[in-house]
């Protein structure tokens, strides 16, 4: 992930740089909490969180607003025109269930005194083939039980970064396969995914939404 190195040494902590601009931008990943749940396609938002904290170096979790939340100040250097935004980078996890997921965003964007456009949330998504990403602003809920939540709670106008994980085979029912533990390959190719999005994440964070459609979906 040359990216994310890249993100990583530019990393500005609270020392000033240069004249650039200063903004919040919240990052949720949506999942279920508790071990039970760790290990399931339903968490791939939850594997992308941890995925860019573990890049970050961030690590000073606290539970707060229903959420597990992080945060850190990060220098978005070298983008499309060449300044400088030094972004206050807040990283969370609902610790209410996926379909409570609603609550602890509001609380998020409240305390933090921002609209849904600040906002990113990273889900799982059944219409898309497992490997596959893709990130757009607005829309529906695709009957994704989180996401439904999420905008009857704050509305619409958020972006989502979506990690495919496939159809249930045969008979099986959808609920049960995004909650189905995952252990071996399986759980492997998830977390793979799942760190794509992490990267599709920081890389809209510096260059937008239309370049990072363009690269990832």
């Amino acid at each position: 992930m040359a990216f994310l190195d890249n993100i990583k040494a530019r990393l500005a902590g609270d020392a000033a740089g240069g004249s650039g601009t200063s903004q919040t931008r919240i990052v949720v990943g949506l999942g279920n909490p508790g071990e039970r749940y760790a290990a399931t396609r339903h968490n791939a938002g939850f594997l992308a969180v941890d995925a860019v904290t573990a890049e970050l170096d961030v690590s000073n979790w606290r539970a707060r607003f229903d959420s597990l939340v992080a945060e850190k100040r990060v220098d978005f250097s070298g983008g499309e025109e060449g300044h400088s935004e030094r972004t206050l980078l807040v990283l969370a996890k609902p610790q209410t269930m996926m379909n409570s997921s609603g609550r602890a965003v509001k609380g998020l964007l409240k305390h933090y005194k921002l609209d849904p456009e600040s906002l990113i949330v990273v889900q799982d998504d059944l219409d898309l083939p497992p490997g596959a990403l893709r990130i757009k602003e607005g829309g529906g809920h695709g009957g994704h039980n989180g996401i439904r939540d999420i905008i009857a709670e704050v509305g619409a106008g958020f972006i989502r970064v979506k990690i495919g994980v496939g159809r249930a085979p045969g008979r099986m029912d959808s609920f049960d396969y995004v909650l189905q533990q995952l252990k071996g390959t399986g759980l492997e190719e998830l977390r793979v995914d799942a760190a794509r999005a992490a990267d599709a994440t920081l890389f809209l964070l510096k260059h937008g939404l239309t370049e990072t459609q363009n690269r990832f979906n």
